[in-house]
């Protein structure tokens, strides 16, 4: 809970950075930028080695790969849950470590692979970013971002304890939405859920992705099929590099040798 509740308090500061307010780029333009970045454990094993990836604006991107292989520790990088080194990560142009991180995380949402409710109702946990910079959501805009995370108002007065999981990482997501970023990241979000609520969790991202603010979505995930389902593009990860970039209808013509195990196992 403290991880989300952190995650929360960091995402509360406008888009301005030293007193600029941060204009947004092209549209054709990438998202993230990611040149060279790697990572070591503390006993000196590779994390990540020299990752190179483009991450589009206004699409769904998934990153698959086996146990072990650095999938994680790319997505928090990106809104440095992790503190990736200077002159790797860069979104919208900027080095996101030259960012102040209330910005960053304001921009970059992050949904965990667990839900976490905090205390009180439904509404009190969407209104929960938005109250930290000041904002009070109105009842209607609770039940527009409901609405969006496929929920009905009649969730608004409802504890965290009366929620179904998959209820729960709606309403999660929900909450994630009412700080307006620009990108969402997704680890594992539905490994914990049944089909119906899965297929749930899927609609909202590309409902998400075909809305008028072109949401940008990273999503980590252990099932291929659901890649293959919602994703724009599929980024293969082995042992910590990127080994492929694919389409998500051409992943049978992977070449990597360890990719294609992976693919073959997990199918």
């Amino acid at each position: 809970m403290e991880e989300v509740r952190e995650h929360l308090l960091l995402a509360v500061e406008p888009e301005v950075e030293n007193g600029i307010k941060l204009q947004p780029p092209p549209p054709d333009t990438c998202k993230f930028r990611i040149r060279g970045l790697s990572r070591t454990s503390d006993a000196g094993v590779p994390i990540l080695s020299k990752i190179d990836l483009d991450i589009p604006r206004g699409k769904i991107v998934g990153i698959i790969g086996p146990s072990g292989s650095g999938k994680s520790t790319l997505l928090r990088a990106l809104n440095r849950l992790w503190e990736p080194p200077a002159g790797t990560v860069f979104m919208d142009g900027h080095d996101i470590c030259s960012l102040d991180v209330l910005t960053l995380r304001r921009k970059v949402g992050m949904l965990f692979q667990l839900p976490v409710m905090f205390e009180g109702t439904v509404a009190d946990n969407i209104r929960y970013g938005p109250q930290l910079r000041g904002k009070k959501l109105s009842d209607s805009e609770i039940q527009k971002l409901l609405s969006l995370a496929d929920l009905d108002s009649s969730f608004m007065e409802k504890k965290g304890g009366d929620l179904s999981v998959g209820q729960a990482q709606r309403v999660a997501l929900a909450r994630t939405l009412a700080n307006e970023p620009d990108v969402v990241l997704l680890d594992e979000p539905t490994s914990a859920l049944d089909p119906i609520s899965t297929q749930n969790i899927e609609d909202v991202l590309v409902k998400l992705k075909n809305s008028s603010r072109r949401m940008t979505v990273v999503m980590v995930s252990h099932s291929i099929k659901q890649i293959q389902r919602v994703a724009d593009a599929v980024c293969l990860l082995v042992n910590g590099e990127i080994v492929e970039v694919l389409s998500p209808d051409s992943l049978s013509q992977s070449k990597h040798p360890m990719a294609v195990r992976f693919l073959q196992l997990s199918s």
